[in-house]
């Protein structure tokens, strides 16, 4: 059977992440995605990464399932395909600097009047106007803004530092594919097409909140702090590797005793209870840190696996795709791209039992698909030469 979103049809003028990581997860769950590209240079992330036989890896694990046309918008006939590609849309999702749409003459208001029922959703960084609504951004900014960076502050020294990941990016992307689903289901009640506004800024602050600012959401007198729950995650050296645990509770808490070897701290009264251990957090994981490095990785991780701790080998980047747990869920796919030859890339993460998600296509070269969606909107051979003589595709 199809995917859930077989018969959606999605217009993706986004770039770089946020707006393609989320058309990708609508892509694998059915939908079919026309990615419009700006003709010669295309999405920037086809320069990033590794490449070979001209594509590269960040660009192919973002824009699978999707056919490309280069598609020059600033002539009137590039718009006007664009126009008769809304008619028959679902879905639009653009991640252009506020404005930019609206003086290309492809604004919303625009395109609601070439179809009424199109869900428009606009991806920015600071959203639609504000103080900051015109800045460039990439995900570092929106991390220094929403608190991210303060959240990994080194604990020694207190400097902010940045999650290594385009954490921001990402969650946005999350929250877009998730508002579009959901836009999609409301008209499907009869609320009609609608303008979506998603923002870095707001994605990354929902995202950040709940464990991140839980000392910085209540207001007012008579509050009890609690120790960050950042601060108890850490990354220990054991004798010929590192691990990676999080005991919270007080059984963990004594099982973990158990595993190194010191079962009389697991009930020791000045670290009986989770206050206990979180107001002398620095003594807690000092005691951990100088057990756990007497230790080989191996043998202490079945240890901790035998009193069911909370824990994982920290794998180096070339050892995540043997892990067994990975292997077993078979959560990474092997494909062979037309171009770029073997690669290894993350299968679709939610597994439909009756409408499942699947890699159906590897990501397109530039333009590769412009003469196809050309014909399929009822151009003929001449009039297709004649757009690529003019400059309005590639």
């Amino acid at each position: 059977m199809a995917g859930p979103l077989e018969g959606v049809r999605i217009i993706d003028l986004s770039i770089v992440v946020s707006g393609p990581m989320a058309v990708q997860m609508l892509a694998d769950q059915g939908a079919d995605v026309v990615k419009v590209e700006q003709p010669k240079s295309g999405d920037i992330s086809r320069h990033m990464g590794q490449e070979r036989g001209g594509v590269t890896a960040m660009f192919a694990v973002l824009n699978r399932n999707k056919r490309s046309i280069a598609l020059n918008l600033t002539k009137d006939e590039g718009r006007q395909i664009l126009f008769d590609l809304v008619k028959d849309a679902d879905v639009l999702v653009q991640n252009f600097r506020p404005g930019t749409m609206d003086r290309m003459g492809i604004g919303y208001d625009v395109l609601k009047g070439v179809n009424k029922d199109l869900i428009f959703t606009s991806i920015s960084g600071f959203g639609e106007d504000g103080p900051y609504a015109k800045r460039r951004v990439y995900d570092p900014v929106i991390q220094g803004v929403t608190g991210f960076a303060a959240c990994q502050s080194a604990p020694r020294s207190g400097v902010p530092e940045l999650i290594r990941n385009i954490v921001c990016d990402k969650a946005t992307a999350l929250t877009a594919a998730q508002a579009i689903t959901a836009a999609l289901f409301a008209r499907e009640r009869g609320a009609g097409g609608q303008y979506i506004d998603v923002s870095m800024v707001d994605s990354g602050l929902a995202f950040l909140w709940p464990d991140g600012m839980w000392n910085n959401s209540m207001i007012g007198d008579g509050i009890r702090p609690m120790p960050s729950l950042a601060e108890a995650y850490r990354v220990t050296r054991t004798a010929d590797g590192f691990v990676t645990y999080l005991c919270v509770s007080d059984v963990e808490w004594q099982a973990m005793c158990r595993a190194i070897g010191k079962p009389d701290l697991g009930t020791d009264k000045r670290y009986a209870t989770i206050p206990d251990r979180l107001s002398q957090l620095d003594t807690v994981i000092g005691i951990l840190d100088a057990e756990l490095s007497r230790w080989n990785t191996d043998d202490i991780c079945a240890r901790m696996d035998a009193e069911e701790v909370p824990y994982a080998k920290v794998n180096e980047l070339d050892q995540v795709h043997e892990d067994p747990q990975i292997m077993h869920r078979g959560s990474l796919a092997e494909i062979e791209h037309p171009f770029g030859g073997p690669m290894r890339m993350p299968q679709p993460p939610a597994r439909f039992h009756a409408t499942p998600s699947k890699i159906r296509y590897q990501s397109p070269m530039l333009g590769q698909h412009s003469d196809e969606i050309l014909m399929e909107l009822g151009r003929s051979a001449d009039e297709i030469a004649a757009y690529h003589a003019a400059g309005v595709v590639d």
